[in-house]
């Protein structure tokens, strides 16, 4: 018997979160290692696997798409795969359901045809890495998350025995003691405490700070969607917290392509094409705060009547909560509408974000701050309005504020209540004051940082070397 070379074909499982913050970097991390000439299957349930992009053609032999029907459970509604289907306090219940995922799983891995060599997961798969022992393949965590976020959540020792000093929601509020610089890296009141109540109400699933703490500690190596040239002082303290023995290899940002995401002719497209094609160049504001949570009627009006009061030409994409019987667009301020129609579009569901992002008359993104989206509007050079509302997003506030990289709307730590002026101040400053030129400035610098698909290329071949060189060797007779 003789091992076989290492430098071979490598089949690579990717097992995603169900959320579109999740789904859409593992695919582009699927396309990267396909792009080496590697095999991947892509395992996710069928609705979200309807929800991926086009594969390129030239890839479309070496990316297979695994569908693994999401079990059902009692008051998760039939047809809810991922995070955005249902409300943000039944996305516990979802967990439930995705973590009964590990039996079909468990058959895939020992029964595929080709041994897979890696397999790379996301946090809130912590029971795979001992399935993937078992059969010899080797364990990488992806973070969707930056290695601030990361390092914040701290060491998985403690995680996982019940040893984190974090009890209360106060207790977030504060930057960790493992933190030796200054930072002021930490939740507002109002940003977790919707998190700490979803959490109570299903007390019978796996926190996700246990599901973290596995994710990290059971990985032969750590993979972050960031860089280290973007965010050194986190990478290295994530190092010093996990240890020699665990490699922290950064990715870069998989900045997407703009035609993967919509066909040039689809009419939905066409329509805001001309408008923004009618704008001056870096003149509208893009609003989008994500899928997951839910802006109140309250949240609503304010920000509504903050852009109006702005004066600034907007872009704002809504959609229809889960399981809710009221239409979004009876939420808005009466009138607001009509009153701002020529200047602002108000777009009720999915919008191509991409290539919004990516137009010319489009200077600023008022953003929910998932990473994703920061990383989709930083790698246009576009100025950050940040307004975090739920999971890793205050912390993400936190480190794009820390780097220059926009404008936090201010708000009541308790309650996260703010003011339309607040919002129409902001506004005008990221998009129209002298006083805001040096966030302009800053945000186009990003563009090369985020969004240049030569430098992130190269940081991703280190990457899949890792993967070459780290897979387990596989004995032939």
């Amino acid at each position: 018997m003789e091992k076989e070379k290492k430098n071979g074909v490598l089949h690579v499982v990717v097992f995603p979160w169900l959320a579109m913050g999740h789904l859409i970097p593992f695919f582009h991390l699927s396309k990267l290692i396909a792009q080496k000439g590697h095999s991947v299957s892509f395992i996710s349930t069928p609705r979200n696997i309807l929800r991926l992009p086009k594969i390129p053609s030239h890839l479309s032999s070496l990316i297979n798409l695994v569908s693994l029907p999401l079990p059902r459970l009692d008051n998760l509604p039939n047809d809810a795969e991922s995070s955005t289907d249902v409300p943000y306090n039944k996305q516990q219940l979802l967990k439930r359901a995705f973590d009964l995922l590990e039996l079909p799983l468990t058959d895939f891995l020992g029964s595929s045809e080709s041994k897979p060599d890696w397999v790379i997961y996301d946090y809130a798969s912590h029971w795979l890495p001992p399935v993937a022992a078992r059969f010899d393949i080797s364990r990488a965590f992806f973070s969707c998350f930056s290695a601030a976020c990361l390092a914040y959540i701290g060491p998985p020792a403690p995680l996982i025995n019940g040893q984190d000093f974090r009890t209360n929601a106060e207790d977030f509020t504060l930057v960790p003691e493992w933190v030796p610089f200054e930072s002021d890296m930490a939740y507002r009141l109002h940003e977790i405490a919707k998190y700490l109540q979803r959490s109570s109400e299903n007390e019978s699933v796996t926190p996700d700070t246990v599901r973290f703490g596995f994710a990290i500690n059971e990985s032969e190596v750590v993979f972050i969607r960031s860089s280290d040239e973007f965010e050194p002082e986190w990478f290295n303290l994530l190092r010093e917290l996990y240890g020699k023995g665990k490699p922290v290899v950064p990715i870069g940002f998989l900045p997407p392509l703009i035609n993967e995401q919509v066909d040039e002719f689809d009419t939905n497209w066409v329509g805001i094409n001309e408008w923004l094609d009618k704008q001056r160049v870096n003149s509208v504001i893009y609003i989008a705060v994500g899928t997951e949570a839910t802006l109140s009627r309250e949240e609503l009006t304010e920000l509504a009547l903050g852009l109006e009061l702005s004066g600034v030409p907007f872009f704002w994409v809504l959609r229809n909560p889960p399981e809710s019987t009221q239409s979004v667009f009876e939420m808005l301020p009466h009138g607001f509408v009509e009153r701002v129609e020529g200047r602002g579009v108000v777009h009720l569901g999915w919008a191509p974000q991409v290539r919004i992002l990516s137009h010319d008359s489009v200077g600023g993104f008022l953003t929910h701050c998932g990473w994703n989206s920061m990383i989709e509007g930083l790698g246009f050079g576009r100025v950050l309005i940040l307004f975090p509302m739920v999971n890793d997003q205050g912390l993400n506030a936190r480190l794009g504020n820390n780097k220059g990289l926009g404008v936090e709307i201010p708000r009541i730590a308790q309650d996260g209540s703010f003011t339309r002026d607040s919002v129409a101040k902001l506004v005008r400053l990221a998009m129209v004051e002298d006083s805001g030129e040096s966030l302009r400035i800053r945000a186009k610098e990003m563009k090369g940082l985020f969004g240049d698909r030569n430098r992130n290329n190269q940081i991703a071949d280190e990457f899949i070397c890792f993967l070459e060189e780290n897979s387990p060797p596989r004995l032939t007779i």
